[in-house]
């Protein structure tokens, strides 16, 4: 009570006044920097200039209902010829809108009652503050059902904001802008299907972006996180398997007017021996191919390698190298080791080339010394024997045993510079000779290009001879858009490749042009240059040089990806001996729909490098490929003809496959194709194949074994624990008449045991919080729970009001006051809002200890909640009921305890 008559008192001595003949500068700005939410004090100057004493009756107005003046009412005196400050204290609400606003004095003066208004401006400043809050969000999820999370979104500011809500892995359930007023909130659910076929369980992430259309930099992302349990959980294998397909084909052929017919078997596989990876193992036994060999049915191949750590080893068939000047590529069926130490590698093979009738065998020894991480210096030496045989082909390069002394290196510069070389020594009985290469790399932000010499003397016994060769191409952007160009191509004239197939044209070639990036999906080139071209074969189909102008267009539109290409030229054939123009026109249309991928491409010819002068030329295809799903797919392939130029391979006129997974792993591959063989230009041949393959896996390791889990559930006073539905994953338990259950044969691992809620009462509880996590690796695992009936929470919010002001003017307001509840136990938490004169309930809690606490969610700062926290024990089946008290709470105005002196002149008025 004393309390409360201080108070009155102290309001009935505001507002203080002083004396003076200029206000304060600091109480002046104070009317240009109010912010929402706080209370001031707003000057006006009044003046007596009679030479009475006055006593004004001074009544507050404000031009908001937002902004509410503490003191409405009062009586101020002023003495004769004074002028004094009058303090008006506001309260400006949070939600009050940004922008200008009026304060009026209604003055009286009590001795005349003649009334006058003083009127000030006050500006209330711009306050964004949107605050986005997790309101609910599901602890599991079963895979399939669909995610739900909501979020509480308040404007805690006092500007009207346009809002953007964006999600990149969920649905929004709201339109995608809303408006919301000032201390408006609203509830912003999202929602995600779950994948019902996911193998194992995870956690999956869903946020919401929420950002003003007026402030996007200003972008609040809430991330929320559940996990989802896996209803098809994929089995965790006991056995580390190694990777292995086994094939069976049957091909035909009809080669030139002759059928032939057979089988091929294939056993391949490739992975590792151990769960850790240490040992890498790949092998392969390919049968004899049924039909003559070309470069679309594999060729009769075995082999096996082994690696762990530093140690490799290769034992069959497979292309071997020593280097490149040496022995670049030879195919043959031998041996090969390796050996890596910290630094340096030893290493070498044995080798029987198939494919190539000089060589009898070859023997390979090498050391490699790593100088840093990417640079590194060998050296080695390859012995190669020749046929001892009769010389039945005429042209025998190997006279005699070959020594081949070689040395190599690469170099890292620098960061942008890498360089690399190789020399070598050749000696038989009869010759000597050498070789070396040269290559070097550079690529800068803007200059990139690599350059390569190679040159063999006329008695090297190596992979070249009696030849060199020259390649290089280099790249300069002259900004992000324009590059300029060029490319040069020599190609080796004599190298002892493979017999296997023959051989591509010898090519001189060299062009040079600019790019221009027009579009980021758009490009044009223009380039000038020359090339030669030169059948290897006999009788030679073409040889000629030409010069040429050529212009490149790539330009996507859509889904669609166009290239058109034009050249113009002059050719000098050197096959019959007359010059002419050259011309050369292609389109290429690509594009994607329906799962499907369509390559649609043409061009025209009129040229002089062949046998006619002035020769038309017209080539078209396509190519549509179509995975109808992920079992099953279809390619087809069609083109009129090749240009000569590409006659020395195999190539399809056209091309059929059909690939169906008949089930997991099991797989049909239909294929069939008419193609030309390489050395033929005209005379077509057909070949199929069916292909069956089977994908077992092959156990190598056995890394874990069949675990159980058993349990019992108590009965806590329900009706019964028999038949309760119990779900480990996959796996599947019903329990008996004492509530026991069992799960056998179970693979070791990490799951979540559930509760089949349609096999217990709508009311009964575990003990445990489900899904219950369990990590089951033991032998046996024993875990145990009860059943109880769940309690629930009733509650009422009351309002408390100490002043003479109604509820109802509360409720009068266009919002409605709120606040959020939330109650707590060990491993549960809920949260509800509730608004100030309703009920609130909370079902089907767990018995135990709870707290509920009580947050204001934004409530009026005149509205204090009495208690804050509860704390109690809910028992089973019980009903507990709280009430929470809302008090409005009176003002207390604190004042300056010292006096304030305030000195003043008075000014006397001439007559």
């Amino acid at each position: 009570m004393i309390k409360t008559w201080t108070l009155f008192i102290i309001i009935l001595l505001f507002p203080v006044f002083t004396f003076s003949q200029q206000q304060s500068d600091r109480l002046i700005s104070k009317k240009d920097s109010l912010m929402p939410g706080m209370s001031t004090s707003i000057p006006f100057s009044l003046e007596n200039s009679s030479g009475e004493n006055k006593v004004y009756d001074i009544s507050v107005l404000t031009s908001s209902p937002q902004i509410t003046p503490i003191l409405s009412k009062g009586k101020f005196p002023i003495a004769h010829h004074e002028t004094s400050v009058y303090l008006v204290p506001l309260r400006i609400a949070s939600e009050t809108p940004q922008g200008d606003y009026s304060i009026t004095l209604n003055i009286t003066d009590l001795s005349n009652g003649i009334i006058f208004t003083k009127s000030s401006q006050i500006t209330v400043s711009g306050n964004r503050k949107v605050s986005v809050t997790v309101l609910d969000l599901p602890e599991f999820t079963r895979a399939g059902e669909t995610i739900r999370a909501s979020f509480l979104l308040k404007n805690n500011g006092n500007v009207t904001e346009t809002l953007v809500l964006e999600s990149k892995n969920a649905i929004v359930d709201h339109d995608a802008s809303l408006i919301l007023a000032p201390n408006e909130s609203k509830v912003i659910t999202i929602h995600k299907v779950t994948d019902s076929e996911l193998r194992q369980n995870e956690f999956q992430n869903l946020n919401l972006s929420v950002y003003s259309k007026d402030n996007p930099k200003e972008n609040q992302i809430v991330y929320v996180s559940t996990q989802i349990i896996s209803v098809k959980p994929s089995e965790n294998e006991i056995y580390h398997r190694l990777p292995v397909a086994a094939s069976l084909s049957f091909i035909g052929m009809q080669n030139m007017g002759v059928y032939h017919d057979g089988f091929q078997g294939e056993i391949y596989g490739k992975g590792t021996l151990d769960k850790d990876s240490k040992n890498h193992v790949e092998f392969r036994a390919l049968t004899r191919n049924p039909i003559e060999l070309n470069s679309f049915t594999p060729y009769e191949e075995y082999f096996v390698n082994y690696k762990r750590d530093h140690f490799f080893i290769h034992l069959g068939d497979k292309m071997y190298s020593s280097s490149y000047l040496t022995e670049f590529a030879r195919y043959g069926r031998g041996a090969e080791i390796r050996y890596d130490f910290n630094r340096v590698s030893l290493g070498g093979f044995y080798n029987h080339p198939r494919f190539f009738r000089d060589i009898k065998d070859e023997l390979n020894v090498y050391s490699t010394f790593k100088i840093r991480k990417e640079s590194e210096i060998s050296a080695g030496y390859l012995y190669k024997t020749p046929r001892k045989e009769e010389n039945r082909f005429g042209d025998v390069r190997l006279d005699s045993d070959a020594h081949l002394p070689y040395t190599k290196g690469k170099f890292k510069i620098s960061r942008h510079i890498n360089v690399s070389g190789e020399f070598a020594y050749s000696n038989t009985r009869q010759t000597d000779g050498t070789a070396y290469m040269l290559q070097s790399e550079v690529n800068f932000e803007k200059l990139s290009g690599n350059l390569m010499y190679m040159r063999a003397s006329p008695m090297f016994a190596g992979y070249f001879t009696n030849t060199n060769t020259f390649n290089g191409n280099i790249q300069y952007r002259l900004s992000k858009k324009i590059s300029v160009l060029a490319t040069y191509t020599q190609d080796a004239k004599n190298f002892e490749r493979d017999t296997l197939f023959l051989a591509a044209p010898y090519r001189q070639y060299f062009q040079y042009g600019i790019q221009y990036k027009y579009l980021p999906n758009g490009l044009i080139m223009l380039n000038n240059g020359y090339q030669k071209y030169q059948d290897r074969l006999e009788p030679r189909q073409f040889d000629y040089y030409e010069r040429f102008f050529r212009v490149s267009l790539n330009q996507q539109i859509g889904i669609f990806q166009i290239n058109f290409e034009g050249q113009i030229g002059k050719t000098d054939n050197y096959l019959t001996g007359f010059n002419g123009n050259s011309s050369f026109y292609s389109a290429n249309l690509s594009f994607e729909k329906f799962r499907t991928s369509f390559n649609i491409f043409g061009s025209y010819a009129i040229t002089s490098r062949y046998q006619l002068q002035n020769q038309k030329q017209l080539y078209y295809g396509a190519r549509v490929f179509s995975k109808f799903s992920e079992k099953t797919s279809l390619s087809i392939f069609y083109q009129n003809n090749y240009v000569p130029e590409e006659y020395f391979k195999d190539r399809n006129l056209f091309e059929l496959l059909f690939h169906q997974q008949l089930f997991p792993g099991n797989e049909l591959d239909l294929s069939g194709r008419y193609s030309l063989q390489r050395g033929e230009i005209g005379n077509k041949d057909f070949i199929f194949s069916i292909r069956y393959t089977w994908r077992p896996h092959i156990p190598v390791q056995k890394v874990a074994e069949y675990i159980s889990l058993s349990g019992n559930i108590r009965n806590l006073g329900i009706k019964r624990t028999e038949g309760i539905r119990l779900m480990l994953g996959s796996y599947l338990s019903v329990t008996d008449k004492e509530g026991n259950y069992i799960f056998k044969n179970v693979i070791p691992g990490n799951y979540f045991l559930e509760i089949d809620r349609s096999t217990t009462e709508i009311n009964d509880i575990s003990t445990s919080a489900f899904p219950a996590a369990l990590s089951l690796f033991n032998k046996e695992n024993v875990f145990n729970f009860g059943l109880t009936s769940a309690a629930n929470l009733q509650g009422h919010i009351h309002l408390q009001e100490t002043d003479t002001k109604p509820f109802s003017s509360l409720k009068d307001k266009k919002k409605k006051e709120s606040i959020i509840v939330e109650v707590v136990s060990d491993d549960q938490t809920y949260r509800k809002i509730c608004f100030i004169g309703e009920g609130f309930d909370f079902t089907y809690l767990r018995p135990g200890d709870w707290t509920v606490k009580i947050y204001r969610n934004g409530l009026d700062k005149r509205y204090k909640i009495s208690t804050d926290k509860f704390q109690f024990s809910l028992k089973p089946a019980e009903i507990k009921k709280i009430n929470i008290q809302i008090v409005k709470q009176q003002l207390e105005i604190k004042y300056q305890q010292e006096t304030l002196k305030v000195g003043y002149n008075e000014i006397k008025s001439k007559k």
